[in-house]
């Protein structure tokens, strides 16, 4: 099922890591581990935040691609189901 992760990064958690060189490790590291389809980073609501796509192939992945995003960057993380436009076209067609 593809998703969408949005981590939304504690201010100084993040500039913690940013001033200690180790920020940038750790969203390679996470991004690897990920394997996201896409990937976008900006300030939604003035906050750092990560949107990351990717497929979940069964729910007992959530504590490996969520878990580093609690633990090291005190990061508030919502996962939830999303569709591209052919998704949401095959999920139209079954309504009729």
């Amino acid at each position: 099922m593809r998703v969408m992760l949005k981590a939304t990064l504690d201010t100084e958690k993040a500039n913690e890591l940013i001033r200690s060189g180790r920020m940038s490790d750790l969203m390679r590291e996470s991004l690897e581990r990920i394997k996201p389809e896409a990937a976008y980073f900006g300030t939604p609501g003035g906050r750092r935040t990560a949107l990351l796509f990717f497929d979940l192939q069964d729910s007992s992945e959530l504590p490996v691609v969520g878990e580093r995003f609690f633990l090291d960057l005190n990061a508030e993380v919502e996962v939830c189901p999303i569709m591209n436009g052919d998704d949401l076209a095959k999920g139209l067609s079954q309504l009729a």
